[in-house]
């Protein structure tokens, strides 16, 4: 089984009619143009993958390296870099672009972003815990609990309070509604990862003849 991958940027969520009248949620995303800024080989780098930028970054904003780098490729410096592993190395050749048509409508994929981040949260909503009753003589409403016998220290694994969300995800066996090429966009059944504008990593496996 090889891989085969794209980096997008999440629109948001919709929803469309398939053929037989069944209305199904989707998440939209923008997947532009992708370029391979590098090959890795087993030989070079110890693996097997290909790097795609994606998004182009202004100017002004990229250093010396990145403005190199970019420049082997023969394209503006990215903002997003991805690697992609366990690819056919064979299809691919640093320059390339990489567009929507990489899937084809009904493929499964593997969609990987960063949560959305709530902060600092209590335990009812970080963890769904009870809370305890709400009556003025009950001393005892949204804290955390007892912290169990006295050891000096908190057992590893307790849930307590702190921060929520924020966190690599990623969400397997999505399915691909739709693939326009003419637009660069994805379109995802149900939802995927992160908040609006947020960078996603798409992939999928390839079965070998």
């Amino acid at each position: 089984m090889t891989t085969k991958g794209i980096l997008g940027k999440k629109v948001g969520m919709t929803q469309v009619f398939t053929e037989n009248g069944e209305l199904v949620p989707v998440t939209v995303v923008e997947v532009g143009a992708n370029v391979v800024l590098q090959v890795k080989t087993v030989e070079n780098d110890g693996y097997e993958a290909v790097q795609l930028g994606f998004d182009d970054l202004r100017e002004v904003l990229a250093n010396k390296p990145a403005k190199g780098h970019a420049a082997k490729a023969k394209t503006a410096p990215k903002r997003f870099i991805r690697e992609i592993k366990d690819v056919e190395l064979g299809e691919y050749k640093v320059g390339d672009e990489v567009k929507a048509d990489v899937f084809e409508t009904g493929d499964i994929v593997n969609v990987s972003g960063t949560s959305k981040g709530h902060g600092f949260q209590g335990n009812i909503k970080r963890w769904g815990q009870a809370r305890g009753p709400m009556a003025h003589g009950s001393r005892y409403h949204r804290r955390p609990g007892s912290m169990g016998v006295i050891i000096n220290r908190v057992f590893k694994g307790k849930l307590l309070p702190g921060r929520m969300g924020g966190n690599r995800v990623t969400i397997k066996n999505l399915e691909i509604v739709k693939a326009d090429t003419d637009n660069n966009v994805l379109l995802i059944k149900g939802n995927v990862p992160g908040a609006n504008k947020s960078l996603l990593t798409i992939t999928g496996s390839v079965k070998e003849n």
